[in-house]
């Protein structure tokens, strides 16, 4: 079955419903491919969600954008998109045995964290005890013993990083002795060092134990992980639309990409991944894309 719609969103997070909810209102035929559970659902609590003091839930925040999505006449499909090419001005894409023809795309597909290889890492993360955003429950954390699993200098960065919170911060590298280049850095901030592999770091009850080469044995209240993150950008690699060093999506002041009528937000764009951010640069994509028909369809007093 082949469907034309206007706009097609692909990925179903914060920057997926925020700009299905706009462009929905915008009177535009949307759908969102739901491939999947956004990285949104890992948030246990957050309290840095503006409008929430009281915190809010991943999950909840999910079905909430959902719900208001769906209000206004945006659709939404548990589907990936298994295939997209361009197709004269707009583009085609594959949804199992639909095909579906787009005036423009909005790629909100994410991040997919590297969590460390710890039997019960996805329980811990529920638990709030293996954590992956400091910017977003740093404060939680003050006063308590830290520790960072890395195994580059993103380690080191994150070590300093959360220092701001606590003077009882470690950094566990689990790569090389030559990957951790801050050393120096490091000590300055009062960052010790701990050297090990992954296999001597262990998930007990409410803490984490790690076992450095010496022999010494330590606690952690809370344990952030920076081993980095991969773009989900196969899609946009596909139609050649350019990438940064680190994978993710350039865009322009209206994120859009360097294909025409492409645009990307939320954490698979470079820039800072928050919920925020990911929202306000749907809000711009959606409003760019909107305004593109207009023009288009000679809608505009310009």
């Amino acid at each position: 079955m082949k469907t034309s719609i206007d706009v097609l969103i692909i990925g179903a997070g914060p920057a997926g419903l925020t700009a299905a909810t706009y462009l929905a209102r915008y009177r535009r035929s949307v759908l969102v491919a739901d491939g999947g559970e956004p990285r949104a659902a890992w948030i246990p609590l957050s309290h840095n969600m503006p409008g929430f003091p009281e915190g809010i839930g991943g999950d909840a925040i999910l079905s909430r954008m959902r719900l208001q999505a769906e209000e206004y006449g945006a659709e939404i499909r548990p589907v990936f998109v298994e295939a997209l090419e361009r197709d004269g001005d707009g583009f085609t894409a594959r949804l199992g045995e639909d095909r579906i023809t787009a005036r423009a795309v909005l790629l909100t597909t994410g991040v997919v964290d590297h969590h460390p290889n710890l039997p019960g890492v996805e329980d811990a993360i529920a638990r709030s005890l293996v954590r992956i955003c400091p910017i977003c429950d740093g404060f939680e954390a003050i006063g308590k013993s830290i520790a960072v699993i890395g195994d580059s200098d993103l380690g080191a960065r994150e070590a300093a990083f959360v220092r701001t919170y606590s003077d009882r911060v470690c950094l566990i590298h689990v790569g090389p002795p030559e990957a951790l280049t801050r050393r120096d850095d490091l000590e300055r901030l009062g960052v010790p060092v701990m050297e090990t592999t992954i296999e001597q770091v262990h998930i007990e009850d409410d803490r984490l134990t790690a076992l450095s080469w010496g022999g010494e044995r330590t606690s952690f209240d809370v344990v952030y992980s920076a081993l980095g993150t991969t773009p989900n950008g196969d899609l946009a690699a596909d139609i050649s639309a350019e990438l940064g060093e680190d994978g993710r999506l350039v865009v322009d002041d209206h994120q859009e990409t360097s294909v025409p009528g492409f645009y990307a937000a939320g954490d698979v764009v470079r820039g800072l991944n928050q919920l925020a951010v990911a929202s306000a640069e749907a809000a711009v994509a959606a409003t760019a894309i909107h305004n593109r028909f207009r023009r288009a369809e000679g809608m505009t007093a310009d």
